[in-house]
């Protein structure tokens, strides 16, 4: 029996970047010897087991064969006779096919030390393109390692186009695609995620409403960048540069998609594209199922971005409808969430990524006020029920008024 540690762990030490998940493999064992040393298994499909201290996966060595649509479409064979090799060779990217022995020895069969040494992202073998996921998960660690200045290898990304043009993504499951897509969204670079997908003819089959949006122009004076995909992708930039949460990350990637249904002669123009992509935002919500917070914030932005940037403009009473549609007594960081959403779309324009954003802090200012109407005084003068939520409305608006007449004086 011999154990080596194997995928990102020995690729991140190599980049000389912290390692935190380690994955091991076993060569010449049987499941027996395993259950025998006090390992657990893990699962049904292929033999993975648990270290019985550290709790560590330890998967035997083993072999894989195409066998039906999909990600999960594979048949494996695990024996002591599949050799590390014979593991290695089943993987993904050259740079996570490299393992290492306890003393740190090397072994590369597929040249993943060059590669990351040349910054590219290279496919192991032609089973690459078996696996629908890896397309997801190519684009993925293109996002995780822009800076250092990796790009996908023209061959690579010819089988990614391949496999995009299949059909074999639309057997990915929601779940699985879900998962790659927020791990992607939460990298450093996630636009270059998106910008992958698009290179290789994936972002059409899993999102034609972001990819629809590339090559629609907007005008000028507002947009510098012009087009409606570079600015999407400017703004998912901007978001990761501000350290913003996933459900930010989520809504600033679906905030423009009305505008992909702006007919051309209309163009530049995109009026009332906030109303008309909500139900993109919510095909794309329901084709991920993403988890509903998400799914909230980037509806919610999608059709209120516009009032956040002419939140200064705003009469009394349309802020207060803005306040309430997002329920900021109960629901204080979801507003926050939405203002931060709308700062990084005004900052995702070209040449305009540090400008003020004057409005984050006014519509703060105004949830607050709202939020400090006290209820006791009106309860004291007998209003209840129906009443009594009118009656906070009319002093919430009264307050809002104050401030607003505060804020311009």
């Amino acid at each position: 029996m011999q154990i080596y540690k194997v995928g990102g762990a020995v690729r991140d030490r190599l980049l000389g970047k912290p390692v935190t998940d380690i994955d091991w493999v076993v060569v010449g064992a049987t499941t027996e010897e395993m259950l025998a040393k006090g390992f657990r298994p893990v699962g049904a499909d292929f033999p993975v087991f648990l270290h019985p201290k550290s709790g560590e996966e330890y998967a035997l060595a083993r072999t894989e064969r195409k066998s039906g649509r999909g990600y999960g479409g594979f048949t494996f064979h695990a024996s002591p006779e599949v050799t590390l090799e014979e593991d290695l060779i089943r993987r993904d990217l050259t740079i996570n096919a490299m393992a290492e022995d306890d003393e740190q020895n090397l072994t590369d069969p597929y040249h993943g030390q060059r590669d990351l040494e040349d910054r590219v992202l290279r496919h192991v073998s032609p089973a690459f393109a078996e696996d629908p996921l890896r397309v997801l998960r190519v684009a993925r660690f293109a996002a995780r390692y822009a800076e250092l200045g990796f790009k996908v290898a023209p061959e690579t990304l010819e089988l990614m186009r391949q496999l995009s043009e299949s059909g074999e993504l639309e057997a990915l499951t929601a779940e699985r695609s879900w998962k790659e897509i927020s791990r992607a969204l939460m990298e450093e670079q996630p636009q270059v995620f998106i910008q992958v997908l698009r290179d290789c003819g994936a972002l059409k089959v899993l999102m034609p409403e972001v990819d629809a949006l590339f090559g629609v122009p907007q005008p000028e004076a507002h947009h510098p960048e012009i087009d409606s995909g570079i600015h999407t992708l400017s703004v998912l930039e901007q978001s990761a540069l501000h350290k913003q949460p996933l459900t930010v990350r989520w809504a600033c990637l679906l905030h423009d998609l009305g505008k992909g249904l702006t007919p051309e002669e209309e163009w530049p123009r995109h009026i009332a594209h906030e109303h008309k992509g909500l139900k993109l935002i919510k095909a794309v919500n329901e084709r991920f199922k993403a988890p509903k917070d998400c799914q909230e914030l980037a509806l919610l932005v999608g059709q209120y971005h516009t009032h956040g940037h002419r939140a200064l403009e705003l009469k009394a009473s349309t802020l207060l409808e803005l306040l309430q549609s997002f329920d900021v007594y109960r629901r204080p960081q979801r507003f926050e969430e939405f203002i931060v959403a709308c700062e990084m779309d005004a900052r995702g324009r070209k040449g305009l990524e540090q400008r003020s954003y004057p409005q984050a802090d006014y519509l703060r200012g105004a949830a607050d006020v709202a939020r400090g109407v006290a209820v006791q005084p009106l309860l004291e003068k007998g209003f209840k029920g129906p009443e009594l939520g009118e009656a906070l409305k009319r002093e919430r608006l009264k307050a809002l008024k104050a401030y607003k007449e505060s804020a311009s004086s």
